[in-house]
């Protein structure tokens, strides 16, 4: 029996998922749901979407309409905890786009209310079923790069600029989860430093405004504070594990140079996951130094392309939701409670970026 499912927000990511739970075999769309009917009907059109799709600008008005068993959330984050309290009591099983919430107290209360529903609940962190992510942890847990010592990773490209969340929490949370899959541990402390330019409040330090003080002279005397409700468009990002390891994460929507690039380094060489490397998005960069006296050379020097299944990583979030639902199993790669630990270390950053960078303790959620 196909599951039947209602999909809320079709936006740009909404119509990925439309577009992927319309042709899975084990899914029947029925219902669309999103603020503009112009935008459904274009998106209709555009994906033929079967004429028993309901097409509705008001989830209230036809969940008594319809017959679903899950609800997918692409909305933007602020609404996303109400509608997904709301389909949880209503007994749904729920995906939503992330992150699950903007408060991890929130994502928690969320995977206890699914548990007390004996509901699934899951979110949508796609670059934990890229298959280059899953390949690469394998890489990094065999021990072949050596002594891990710093990672690294740029996320970068002229908008989409989010009114919502600002570029930390639309674009750091895929870096965050990967080095955390990749690592197999979690941060325990994080800074964060920042800018804005498009979207700042007014007479905000964070945005270069200074009284009777010249551009030049604030950013060298003052820290980049940024008010509450400042959306950065720039953030540099430092975690710290528990063994030591560093990643430095550069993140912006305000630059045409787009870089979608994450690197591990060790002792013997570099693991490169490039996503704009059609062709070869996971590397392996061997090499090493050989030390005589005082002199350092490198050594062992070879690029090695991991290979990987070719498939789209929303389409394997998408198979996992349903096969979630069947076997009546959390996905725990990308569960509530992963989702609350990202939000987590996102709340933390935020602290410190509008503290100017001040390094923040992680504190340890209780499961």
């Amino acid at each position: 029996m196909k599951t039947k499912i209602a999909i809320l927000g079709a936006g740009r990511w909404g119509t990925h998922l439309v577009r992927n739970f319309a042709s899975h075999p084990d899914a029947q769309l029925v219902a669309v749901v999103d603020s503009s009917m112009e935008r459904l009907t274009q998106l209709k059109e555009r994906l033929n979407l079967n004429d028993n799709v309901v097409l509705a600008d008001n989830w209230q008005s036809i969940q008594s309409q319809i017959k679903c068993d899950a609800v997918v959330i692409a909305t933007p984050a602020v609404t996303h905890y109400s509608l997904i309290q709301d389909a949880l009591q209503q007994g749904f099983h729920v995906l939503a786009e992330k992150p699950l919430t903007l408060d991890a107290a929130e994502c928690q209360q969320l995977s206890d209310l699914a548990r007390q529903q004996q509901r699934q609940l899951m979110v949508d962190h796609t670059y934990l079923f890229h298959p280059a992510v899953e390949q690469g942890k394998a890489v990094v847990q065999s021990g072949c790069l050596g002594e891990l010592r710093y990672g690294y990773a740029a996320r970068t490209n002229l908008g989409p600029v989010r009114q919502d969340v600002d570029a930390l929490w639309d674009l750091a949370i895929h870096d965050i989860a990967i080095f955390n899959t990749w690592l197999g541990e979690q941060p325990v402390q994080v800074q964060a430093t920042g800018r804005v330019w498009l979207q700042r409040q007014e007479g905000s330090v964070g945005a270069g405004l200074t009284n009777n003080l010249s551009q030049e002279t604030a950013n060298v005397t003052k820290p980049a504070l940024l008010e509450e409700h400042d959306l950065a468009d720039f953030v540099y990002v430092i975690l710290t594990y528990p063994t030591g390891f560093q990643a430095y994460i550069h993140l912006c929507w305000l630059n045409p140079d787009k870089q979608r690039r994450l690197g591990v380094v060790g002792s013997q060489g570099t693991l490169i996951f490039d996503e704009m490397q059609n062709d070869a998005p996971l590397t392996l960069q061997h090499g090493y130094f050989e030390q005589s006296g005082d002199v350092f050379t490198p050594a062992g020097l070879r690029r090695e392309v991991i290979e990987i299944e070719r498939r789209e990583p929303l389409a394997q979030v998408c198979d996992r939701f349903l096969q979630s639902i069947r076997d009546n199993q959390p996905v725990s790669v990308s569960s509530g409670w992963v989702a609350a630990q990202l939000v987590n270390i996102l709340s933390c950053l935020s602290q410190s970026l509008q503290q100017g960078g001040t390094p923040i303790k992680v504190p340890q959620l209780a499961e």
